[in-house]
C-alpha cells in the first residue's frame, strides 16, 4: 500500500517523452512505501524543448527533492549540472548499469578479469559499459579485462569505445560483428527480442557453455536468445531495467 500523500511529501519527478513505458514509478513508490518514506515519484510527459524551463522552475519548489530524466531529455540539461560523478559524465548516472552489475554479483557472475561483449549502444548499453569500466564503480570489485562493443550502425560503437576507454583500466574497443565466441559474459542491451519476430542478437551456438548470457529486456521473457542460451547450457539471467 502506498504512503498517503500530504503537505510534507517529498516529490520526485521522472521526465520523458513518452513516459508510458517507464517502470521507475511503480518500483520507486514501492521502495518508498515499504519502510514508510513520505515520498512519491511522479512521471511527467514533457517534450525536450520544455525540459530546461521545467527543471529550472521545478527545483524552485522546496518539496521537489529530485528529478530523473530519460534520453533524450538527459542530454538537454547536462550543462545545467553543478557537479557530477564519473558515471554521470559518462552515462548520465543511469540506474541500468549499476543495477545490472549488482545483479551479476547476485548470480555469482564475475566480470573481474573477464572478456565482456555488450550488444547495443543505446542508453542502457552505455550505462552498463560505464559501470563496468568506471573507477567510481569499482570500490567493491575489479574491472573486466576487456569490454567489446557492437552496434550495427557504423561508427557509433567506435565513438562510445573512445569515450569509455579513458575512464578506467579495462580495455574498451568496438568490434565489427556480434560473434560471441571467446567472451565470458555476453550482454544483450539491444532491443532485439522485444518482438518475437526479431533476429537473434547473436549466435548462441558460438558461445562457450561456461559463458554467461544476460538480457535486459522487460518484455517477452524468456526471449528467444535466452531460450537458446538455456538450451545450450549457458549461464543466463534476465536483468530488468
Amino acid at each position: 500500500m502506498l504512503t498517503p500523500i500530504n503537505g510534507a511529501t517529498g516529490v520526485y519527478r521522472v521526465l520523458g517523452d513518452p513516459v508510458e513505458q517507464l517502470r521507475a514509478p511503480e518500483s520507486f513508490n514501492l521502495i518508498f512505501a515499504t519502510p514508510g518514506i513520505n515520498a512519491v515519484l511522479v512521471p511527467g510527459h514533457l517534450p525536450a524543448a520544455a525540459v530546461r524551463d521545467f527543471v529550472r522552475a521545478g527545483f524552485s519548489a522546496g518539496n521537489i527533492k529530485g528529478m530523473f530524466l530519460t534520453i533524450p531529455q538527459k542530454s538537454v540539461v547536462m550543462d545545467m549540472r553543478g557537479e557530477s560523478s564519473v558515471l554521470a559524465r559518462l552515462a548520465g548516472e543511469l540506474l541500468d548499469g549499476e543495477g545490472l552489475v549488482h545483479s551479476l554479483s547476485g548470480f555469482n557472475i564475475a566480470c573481474t578479469g573477464k572478456r565482456v561483449l555488450i550488444l547495443g549502444a543505446g542508453g542502457g548499453a552505455v550505462a552498463i559499459a560505464a559501470s563496468l569500466v568506471s573507477p567510481a564503480s569499482q570500490a567493491s570489485r575489479d574491472a573486466a579485462a576487456e569490454i567489446a562493443l557492437y552496434y550495427p550502425t557504423p561508427g557509433r560503437a567506435e565513438v562510445l569505445a573512445v569515450r569509455l576507454a579513458a575512464a578506467g583500466p579495462a580495455s574498451v574497443y568496438a568490434v565489427p560483428g556480434n560473434d560471441p565466441a571467446g567472451f565470458d559474459v555476453v550482454i544483450n542491451a539491444s532491443p532485439l527480442g522485444l518482438r518475437l519476430s526479431d533476429a537473434m542478437p547473436c549466435d548462441v551456438s558460438r558461445m562457450s557453455p561456461q559463458a554467461a548470457l544476460v538480457g535486459v529486456l522487460m518484455k517477452n521473457q524468456p526471449t528467444p536468445v535466452v531460450r537458446a542460451a538455456r538450451a545450450r547450457g549457458c549461464r543466463r539471467i534476465r536483468a530488468l531495467k
